[in-house]
């Protein structure tokens, strides 16, 4: 039976209008714009790809809602022409928040571990939820989620780190000025290798534990736990003897 297809999100779609675009306008149009325009400017493209992602798989993302509501307070921030500090702040909010609600979710009914690695395009979560139950390791189960959400957790707090500190060593000007757009279009540009790649690494290796530890609990090899087509070889056929000898 084929699984229902969902829409996925455009990573090269995201990059260019989150990232590539933003930063092209804060470092090539500020003088021609005016700092303040090239910014709203460049916010507006990741803020209209929020709202056109979240239209298009209707499907609500907690992430996604923080990162839409940054991007406003970046605008907000600016528009106050607060101090270089308070953008720090707010870069670093942001994920320190997510991982605060990764820990107080799992006394909830919908952890949010289960959001970020519980993912049903990848797991084969209805053969992982069979085999839990015949083995009766449900509770083994709930403990590897437990743990791995504090791991997860604590995969945001070194992302929020390296927000605040990225952002406190770029961001030097005030805003409203098109020295305060470079440093800024500067930092965004930076944050994937500094950043998200960290992040990423951190995130792979407690998908990897989870893995590790659904084969331990479950019995289950690699291929049934994920959704992986596993190549079957036909068998050889064997030659037929030419006519009239055996």
């Amino acid at each position: 039976m084929s699984m229902p297809q969902t829409k996925r999100e455009s990573l090269l779609l995201n990059l260019g209008l989150s990232i590539v675009i933003p930063v092209l306008i804060l470092s090539k149009l500020s003088d021609q714009l005016g700092a303040k325009q090239a910014l709203l400017l460049a916010l507006a493209f990741p803020l209209g790809y929020g709202i056109y992602d979240a239209l298009r798989r209707r499907k609500f993302n907690f992430v996604a809602a923080l990162g839409f509501f940054s991007t406003l307070a970046t605008g907000g921030f600016s528009l106050m022409r607060l101090e270089p500090f308070w953008f720090a702040v707010k870069e670093a909010t942001v994920p320190a928040l997510i991982g605060l609600m990764v820990i107080l979710s799992q006394w909830t009914k919908r952890p949010l571990v289960r959001t970020f690695l519980l993912n049903d395009e990848v797991l084969n979560l209805p053969r992982v939820n069979t085999a839990l139950d015949e083995r009766g390791t449900r509770p083994a189960f709930d403990r590897l989620l437990g743990s791995s959400s504090w791991l997860l957790a604590a995969s945001f707090a070194l992302s929020s780190v390296l927000n605040f500190a990225l952002a406190r060593y770029l961001i030097t000007e005030m805003p409203e000025t098109p020295a305060f757009n470079a440093q800024y279009g500067k930092m965004m540009a930076w944050s994937w290798p500094v950043i998200v790649v960290p992040s990423m690494g951190v995130m792979i290796f407690i998908l990897w534990r989870l893995i590790k530890g659904l084969r331990a609990i479950t019995g289950l090899k690699l291929e049934e736990i994920m959704h992986v087509q596993v190549e079957t070889k036909p068998a050889p056929q064997k030659e037929s003897p030419p006519d009239g000898r055996a």
